[in-house]
Formats: structure tokens, sequence, C-alpha cells
């Protein structure tokens, strides 16, 4: 059964900018750490997968110091989970209250995808109870419900390695050449493509000048009615016209994927 797979942060809505970075800034501040990641600060991290991961690039022998934190490991992992539980409870809050609109397309394609008999997922490296809640909100509780929800530390490594496609993919029990990802940054690309996975990539406010060398089609959006998307490239030769519909998903699943060298 073909399956179109997303990812969330910058694919369901730009969730980096409006929320994560936020969050991460108001988690610091209520722990008195006295840090405020920048924009600027921010889009480096986002080389990193994972909040918890980013969160650890803090932990130097000097903040350490400066903030009286644990030295050993053990109290280490703990307080970044600590730290990474409120950020979650923040960020969660920040989507229920609707402050995260989902990005042009994601509902209109999922239903789509949905009536031509597509099987659904999502596989990210943010925590789940962040990703479920973003994914509600974009394509509502009806549509969310048929999704396969593949997120947070249920794999040992976090994108760009492909572990987290991988794992789709087997308890999915499908085969690479019948999903397409959609994705946003190179990290995610680069995991897709390690999995075999033909990938579109939407680019999000902080992806849009990565190398998306691979990709089968980059795109602005999905596009909508009033917001139509527009192609920036289109390795597979699919040029949608002003919106990604279910038909040009259907074609890349009929084109050879790229491997990777």
């Amino acid at each position: 059964m073909p399956t179109l797979i997303f990812d969330c942060d910058g694919v369901l809505a730009d969730t980096e900018r409006l929320g994560h970075l936020p969050a991460f800034n108001r988690t610091f501040e209520e722990f008195g750490l006295g840090v405020r990641w920048s924009e600027d600060e921010y889009a480096e991290k986002l080389r990193i997968g994972g909040g918890k991961e980013r969160m650890a690039t803090l932990l130097t022998p000097e903040f350490v110091r400066q903030n009286s934190l644990p030295t050993d490991p053990d109290g280490q992992r703990e307080i970044l989970a600590a730290w990474h539980r409120r950020k979650t409870a923040v960020y969660t809050a920040m989507v229920d209250a609707g402050e995260l609109p989902a990005r042009p397309g994601i509902a209109r394609i999922t239903r789509e995808a949905v009536d031509a008999g597509f099987r659904l997922a999502v596989a990210s490296t943010s925590a789940e109870p962040s990703v479920r809640a973003v994914l509600r909100h974009a394509v509502g509780e009806e549509l969310a419900a048929r999704f396969h929800v593949f997120a947070g530390d249920i794999v040992p490594a976090k994108k760009p390695a492909p572990d987290i496609y991988d794992l789709a993919l087997r308890e999915m029990g499908i085969r690479a050449d019948d999903a397409v990802v959609i994705e946003d940054s190179a990290n995610g690309l680069t995991a897709a493509l390690a999995a075999g996975l033909s990938t579109v990539v939407t680019v999000s406010s902080y992806t849009a000048g990565e190398d998306f060398g691979g990709a089968a089609l980059v795109v602005t959006s999905l596009g909508d009615p009033g917001e139509p998307a527009a192609v920036l490239a289109a390795e597979a030769g699919i040029r949608p016209t002003d919106s990604v519909r279910i038909g040009d998903i259907v074609a890349l699943l009929a084109t050879p994927t790229r491997e990777l060298p």
C-alpha cells in the first residue's frame, strides 16, 4: 500500500521559529540559566538532531561550574531530562493555544492521500507529545487518528541518521519504494535518502539556503488556494503547477530514487 511519511517540525507547521525557539528560551529563563538563544544561534543548533541534544551543548565545564550543575554523567542526564520535560510542556501549550498554524497544503494533501488509499505516518526526532499536538492542529483529530507516529528517543541515532525512517518502514511493513517522505531540512533529506526513500522538500524559514541535492522535488510549500507553491528544483522531472497534489506523489513513486554516493 502506498505511504506518505511526514517530518514534523518545519513540515506540518513552522514550529522551529514560532514554537521551539521561544519554548527553549522560556525554559532557560524559568531554570535561571541566563541563556537566551538568538535566531542565528538557534539556526546553528538545528544542525543537531533532538532537543535534549541541543540543550546538552550548554554543558561546558565553565557553564556547569557557573550554574552549580551536576558534573557526573547521570546527574547531567537528569537535569537535561528535567529541562526537556519543561520545554516540551511549554511548547505543547503553545500548540494547543493555536499559536502555530499549519503550513499550506498539509491538511489538503492528507485528505487527498486518505481518499487515494495511502497510509500515513510522521517520523520525527522531536518528543512524541509535541509531534502529536502539532499533528492534531495541522490536520484535525479525525485525520490525525489515521497516522502512525514515530518520534522522540525510540531509535539509537537521530537524523541525519536513517534510523527513524528505517523503524517506520519496518514497523509498518512497507518497502522504501512504496513510500514518499516530505521533509524540510538537509538533515532530514539525508536521513530519508539513506533509508532509500524518495523525498519532497518543502523549505522552511530556517532551511531555505540548505543543499537539497538528491531530493526528488523541492518546493516553497505544498500549496493551497491563495498560497501557491513554487518549484525550486525537480530532479525527478515532476513539476507541479501551483500545488503538490497526491497525483504528483503517485508519479514520484514510479520514479527511481537517487542512491547516495
